[in-house]
């Protein structure tokens, strides 16, 4: 046999481990010490090595603590607990994020696309949706749940890391593509808006949703990325003279980041300069906050974009018709 087909004598250094799951090293070493697990073996130099089966099970462990899973709960599990776990935790996360959507049946054959590493037939027939529907019907009735079920399927272990990044980055090329051919009209009747994330939130697919939609309306949209520091997101809001900082927040963002981030980025914000927040996460509609609009679907937008113009745009004087 090719030793390189051979992976049951492949084993990873800590480092790499950690770059491969996100777990840190302490981390690695606290749980050995606490849970028993992992169980690194030792190179002729005393270094901790990690049998592949053990950074499998790593990973599945840092999905399920992505998803609000105790660490105590859940490292001195076995692999099929932990993958029953999974697949139940990503089905009810599914449920209640949009209803029957890992069930579409009209979404299935993109996943099945990314399942077969076909990447370009899945970019071809986005792209054929993309042009003969339009950016408004891509975003809503294609992009927002079928994300939500490659999501859902990462979470179950039914598609890898790199699977999801490439459907991520396919997505996102597309619509950037489709943002940059919307015709820019005069601004002047609906708000300028910087996009953004907080430094917890790396994920930045949703928000280019939104950016979609909002130059759609004709509004001119500042887009920093993700994780974007608090005193930054600020300064690049004075700097722009914009009307108002959208932000998004994944279904998986730590509650207390999240208020907080907001409390303090109102503090640094002028009054003039509204914040719009829009995601999964569940302290969005289980909190009233401050200052704070919250946007609980995409046509929640144009609601808003509305709600600016009757507070923002005064209608011109009658004295100026008058005879």
């Amino acid at each position: 046999m090719n030793s390189r087909d051979d992976h049951s004598r492949v084993a990873l250094s800590i480092a790499a481990v950690e770059r491969d799951t996100g777990i840190g090293k302490d981390t690695l070493r606290v749980w050995e010490r606490r849970y028993g697990f992992p169980q690194p073996d030792r190179d002729a130099h005393g270094e901790r090595t990690y049998p592949l089966d053990q950074v499998e099970k790593l990973r599945t462990i840092k999905r399920l603590m992505d998803q609000g899973h105790r660490p105590g709960r859940i490292v001195a599990q076995s692999m099929e607990a932990l993958q029953h776990l999974s697949r139940g935790e990503a089905a009810l996360q599914s449920n209640r994020a949009l209803p029957h959507a890992h069930n579409n049946p009209d979404l299935m054959p993109y996943i099945a696309l990314l399942q077969s590493q076909d990447h370009d037939g899945m970019r071809r027939e986005l792209l054929k949706v993309l042009s003969h529907e339009g950016l408004q019907h891509f975003v809503t009735e294609v992009g927002a749940p079928l994300t939500r079920m490659v999501g859902d399927a990462w979470a179950r272990g039914d598609l890898a890391v790199y699977e999801e990044h490439l459907y991520t980055e396919c997505v996102t090329s597309l619509m950037r593509q489709a943002i940059l051919a919307i015709p820019r009209a005069d601004s002047g009747g609906a708000p300028t808006v910087l996009l953004t994330t907080l430094p917890q939130e790396a994920h930045g697919l949703g928000l280019l949703m939104v950016e979609s939609l909002l130059s759609l309306q004709g509004c001119r949209c500042v887009s920093l990325g993700t994780q974007t520091p608090v005193r930054d997101i600020a300064q690049a809001a004075k700097a722009h003279r914009v009307d108002v900082v959208a932000l998004s927040f994944s279904l998986n963002m730590n509650p207390n980041h999240v208020v907080d981030g907001l409390a303090e980025l109102n503090l640094l914000l002028p009054a003039s300069i509204d914040v719009w927040v829009g995601g999964g996460a569940p302290v969005l509609r289980r909190r009233a906050l401050e200052h704070v609009v919250v946007l609980n679907d995409f046509d929640a937008i144009a609601h808003a974009i509305q709600q600016w113009r009757v507070q923002n745009i005064k209608p011109e004087s009658k004295s100026n018709t008058s005879a």
